[in-house]
């Protein structure tokens, strides 16, 4: 066992997919500046960004990293690292662990458990490695890993036996809420099966649906955090390690659920807007709940003076919708405007009246008022480039609570999977850090406003129920009969599933979101459109009951 201490540099840093050089420019700038250490860790795929998708399968993408090789052989004379990257061997990709030594790549580690499952489509993009890899580095043996690879008992086993004394894991893992936990004990349970020492390196940033926390942390053989590094936020930090024994010492810093999750939207919408190259955001400020929190976020995410809000009253508009969000646009400090919708649905009802003759007013006037706003919002992002954030949260888009060209107009929707009791609670934190959402709007009855004295409860079961229901359907994928017995009433459950199963083809239509449930729209869950399962489920479970 090794004498020598061993001094990581856990690099734990925001990379952009596909941007080779600039990536490339962020190690060189990491290894230079790392604190006095023997080694440099970087994420997964840190010099591609992740996820790669299909771009991982272009040949030009290895022209490209066959020509930064030099520069990161180069890099390797300054201080040795470890970072990872695609390879490509015989026309099959693969998700790889480079180490850099003294002007040399010392070994290659392939990734051996590809995860294909939620969000992740692993075995789509990349072959899977059929070995452990263990490389003797200063009197230790470090046992290499990637993601995916410690969530294997049999494939850390394997490692450890090999000959590692230190496992070392480089990490692309998605934030998602109770996802640290999850794996702080996946993690500790590979070191008390092994009794070694484990580094867990992971990448901070969004990607588009993905917000990668950080949250970099190492644990010695008994399967204690002796240091975790921040969360959402980059950092490098250096472990000492000694033999299988951590010398580092750290109290681990633990974020409630609804910081992590608010700092977590924060990040996504900054990466989002800076990483795409917008000059800022401009979002519908209705007076409500939804984009009151879309508003905090979007101010905290890029400051108030690169977004800009925009009230569009009609008929229904009540004052103090007005008043709530020209209150908040004034204490956040951004730019304000209102817009009148009033003539524009007008035109539109003048000559559509024609066409609607003989029929009776239903949602459809309803919706021409939401479109318009939407059309207004639209223009306003063509002509100042900025973009247009959508303010949907998830139990009005799991049920088509919202207008197809209306208010889910945008480019992204920063509380795609917030479900509406989550606003609630997250509209309530962000204001404990300060005047953000006013109380009035926070506890006002939730309102559309395309109608006379409109209340969402009327239209739907109480948010609590909704989003329990939700919840049980489309994140653990509960059945009916399960969801009526677990005490909803069977009336609500069958509106809001087949609310759920009738509005697919909407929510295929709407704007990018960041992932913060178990279960997202779109990555994680995806349904087809014309689908009949739920009409013959509903037929069965009648006839059961």
């Amino acid at each position: 066992m090794a004498d020598d201490v061993l001094r990581l540099a856990l690099a734990q840093l925001n990379f952009k997919v596909g941007d080779l050089t600039g990536n490339l420019e962020k190690i060189r700038e990491a290894v230079a500046t790392a604190p006095e250490c023997d080694l440099v860790v970087f994420p997964e795929l840190a010099l591609t960004g992740y996820p790669l998708q299909d771009v991982v399968d272009r040949p030009d993408l290895y022209t490209q990293l066959e020509s930064l090789e030099p520069a990161l052989l180069e890099l390797s004379l300054q201080k040795p690292f470890v970072l990872g990257l695609p390879v490509r061997n015989a026309e099959q990709s693969y998700n790889a662990m480079a180490l850099y030594v003294d002007g040399e790549r010392v070994t290659t580690y392939l990734k051996r458990n590809l995860p294909n499952y939620g969000v992740f489509d692993e075995k789509r993009n990349f072959g899977a490695g059929e070995k452990a890899t263990v490389v003797p580095f200063k009197g230790h043996n470090l046992g290499l890993l990637i993601c995916e690879d410690a969530w294997s008992e049999e494939v850390v086993k394997q490692t450890a036996e090999a000959g590692a004394d230190v496992l070392l894991a480089i990490n692309a893992s998605p934030f998602e809420v109770g996802k640290l936990n999850l794996r702080k004990q996946q993690v500790m349970a590979r070191c008390q099966e092994t009794q070694r020492p484990f580094v867990y390196v992971n990448m901070v940033g969004g990607q588009d649906e993905l917000v990668f926390d950080g949250n970099s942390m190492v644990l010695n053989a008994q399967g204690k955090v002796c240091m975790q590094l921040p969360h959402c936020e980059e950092a490098v930090q250096v472990v000492s390690i000694q033999g299988r024994r951590v010398l580092t010492q750290e109290k681990p810093t633990e974020l409630p659920e609804l910081a992590s999750t608010y700092q977590a939207l924060v990040l996504a919408l900054h990466d989002y807007v800076n990483k795409n190259g917008f000059p800022g955001v401009l979002l519908g400020l209705s007076g409500g709940i939804d984009s009151a929190l879309a508003l905090a976020i979007a101010v905290d995410a890029l400051g108030p003076e690169r977004v800009h809000a925009v009230m569009m009253p009609y008929t229904y508009t009540a004052q103090i919708s007005v008043e709530d969000a020209k209150q908040q646009a004034t204490d956040m400090g951004c730019a304000f405007d209102i817009v009148p919708i009033e003539s524009m649905v007008n035109a539109f009802m003048t000559e559509l009246t024609p066409l609607f003759e003989k029929t009776e007013r239903d949602t459809t006037e309803e919706n021409l008022q939401a479109r318009c706003r939407g059309m207004t919002l639209m223009a306003l992002s063509n002509k100042s480039g900025k973009l247009l954030l959508t303010t949907g949260n998830k139990s009005e888009l799991a049920v088509g609570y919202c207008t197809l060209y209306g208010d889910m107009c945008g480019g992204f929707a920063p509380i795609k999977d917030v479900p509406k009791t989550m606003v609630y609670a997250l509209s309530r934190y962000r204001n404990t850090l300060g005047t953000a959402i006013p109380v009035r709007v926070i506890e006002r009855p939730p309102s559309a406003e395309l109608a006379p004295d409109q209340k969402d409860e009327d239209s739907l079961p109480p948010y609590d129920v909704l989003d329990a229901i939700i919840d049980g359907y489309v994140e653990k994928d509960m059945s009916l009969a399960e969801l009526v017995a677990q005490g909803y009433p069977e009336e609500s459950v069958m509106q809001v599933v087949r609310l759920i199963e009738l509005n697919e083809y909407k929510r295929q239509q709407g704007a990018v979101g960041p992932k913060v449930t178990g279960r997202n729209f779109h990555k994680d869950r995806r349904y087809p459109i014309t689908n009949g399962y739920f009409w013959n489920m509903a037929k069965t479970y009648a006839a059961e009951s």
